[in-house]
C-alpha cells in the first residue's frame, strides 16, 4: 500500500523514525513521499536521498553526538553552533538538491522575521536540514533567500498537511515523538517540541537564572505538547504512531540502535490498527489543506 510520511521533531528521539520506516517497508508499505520537521526533517532528507533504513542506522550510529554543536565564526546569535553537524551533513548529503531526490520530500522551518511557516522543497538539501533543526536561541538561524529560518517544530511539530500536499491522494502516516498532554516525559531534561539540551544546562547551572529558565522551559514544553495535539486535530492524519520515547532527553547521547528498535516496536503494536484504517473502504475519506494551515512555499513568494 502506498503512503506518505509526516515525521515529527524530537531530537535524539528522532532515530525512532528509522525503525518505523524499516518496519513499514517490511510490512509491504511503499513510502511515496515524506515530510519532516526538525529531527524528522533529518530522517526525511536522508530517506528521500536514497539512504535505506539499514544505511541510516549505520551512519547515525557512527556519529560522535558530543561534537555536533561547536560554533563557527560566521554563526549567528545562539548559545551553540552547528559546525560539527554541518560538516557531517555535507559529508553524507554533499551537494544534493531537492531536485536530485529519489522520493518527493519537503521540510518545514519558521521565518522569524514574518513569523510564518516556510515549506522547503527546493534548493540545497543540507541548507534545508540546517534550517529545520535551528533551535531558536540555541542553534543559529539559517539564512535562505530573504528568510531567517529556525526550527520547523515551532509552528508545525508534525507536518501532516505538508506531507498531504506532496501526495494528496495518499493516506498520511504521522509519527509523533512528544508525550501526550498530561503524560510524564523527560521534563527534567527539558523535553520540548524542539530540543533543549544538557550542554546548555551544564553551562548555566552556576548562574542564579538557572531555576527561572527551568520554569520557562517547562512552560514552553506544555505549550508545545498542546500545539502538537491541536495541529494533529486540525490536520487529521489517517494514522498516528507514537513510539515510547518520552523518557529520552531530546539531545541526550543515546544508543542509536535501541531508539531505532523502539520505533520498530511502535509499528508492531500499531500494525492491526494501521491495516484496518487503511483498508478499503475506510480510506475513502478525503481531507483538504489550506494555505492558512500549511504556510507557504518560498518559491511562491520570492522571485
Amino acid at each position: 500500500m502506498d503512503v506518505t510520511l509526516a515525521l515529527g521533531g524530537g531530537g535524539s528521539r528522532g532515530y525512532a523514525h528509522v525503525g518505523i520506516i524499516r518496519r513499514l517497508e517490511q510490512e509491504g508499505f511503499r513510502i511515496c513521499a515524506v515530510a519532516g520537521s526538525s529531527a524528522g526533517g533529518i530522517i526525511a532528507a536522508f530517506y528521500a536521498a536514497g539512504f535505506t533504513p539499514d544505511e541510516m542506522e549505520v551512519q547515525f550510529s557512527k556519529v560522535d553526538q558530543t561534537k555536533l554543536f561547536g560554533r563557527s565564526p560566521g554563526d549567528g546569535p545562539a548559545l551553540l553552533g552547528v559546525a560539527g553537524a554541518s560538516k557531517w551533513l555535507n559529508e553524507q548529503l554533499g551537494e544534493r538538491t531537492f531536485a536530485d531526490l529519489k522520493t518527493p520530500c519537503a521540510l518545514t522551518a519558521v521565518d522569524i522575521k514574518s513569523a510564518r511557516e516556510i515549506v522547503l522543497d527546493q534548493g540545497r538539501l543540507v541548507d534545508a536540514v540546517l534550517a529545520t533543526i535551528a533551535l531558536p536561541g540555541i542553534l543559529p538561524p539559517q539564512p535562505i533567500q530573504n528568510y531567517q529560518l529556525v526550527d520547523g517544530g515551532v509552528l508545525d511539530p508534525v507536518p501532516v498537511s505538508v506531507a498531504r500536499s506532496l501526495a494528496p491522494r495518499l493516506p498520511v502516516v504521522a509519527v509523533i515523538l512528544t508525550p501526550l498532554v498530561g503524560h510524564t516525559g523527560s521534563l527534567t531534561r527539558f523535553s520540548l517540541p524542539f530540543p533543549i539540551l544538557k550542554p546548555i544546562v551544564q553551562r548555566i547551572t552556576r548562574f542564579r537564572v538557572a531555576q527561572a529558565l527551568e520554569v520557562f522551559l517547562h512552560s514552553v514544553d506544555a505549550a508545545g505538547r498542546l500545539l502538537t495535539e491541536l495541529r494533529l486535530q486540525v490536520d487529521d492524519p489517517e494514522i498516528a504512531i507514537r513510539p515510547a520515547v518520552g523518557h529520552i532527553g531530546l539531545l541526550d547521547k543515546v544508543d542509536v540502535h535501541e531508539v531505532i528498535r523502539l520505533g520498530e516496536e511502535a509499528v508492531d503494536a500499531a500494525l492491526p490498527e494501521i491495516k484496518r484504517s487503511l483498508a478499503w473502504p475506510n480510506r475513502l475519506r478525503r481531507r483538504w489543506f489550506t494555505p492558512a494551515v500549511r504556510g507557504f512555499n518560498p518559491r511562491q513568494e520570492v522571485k
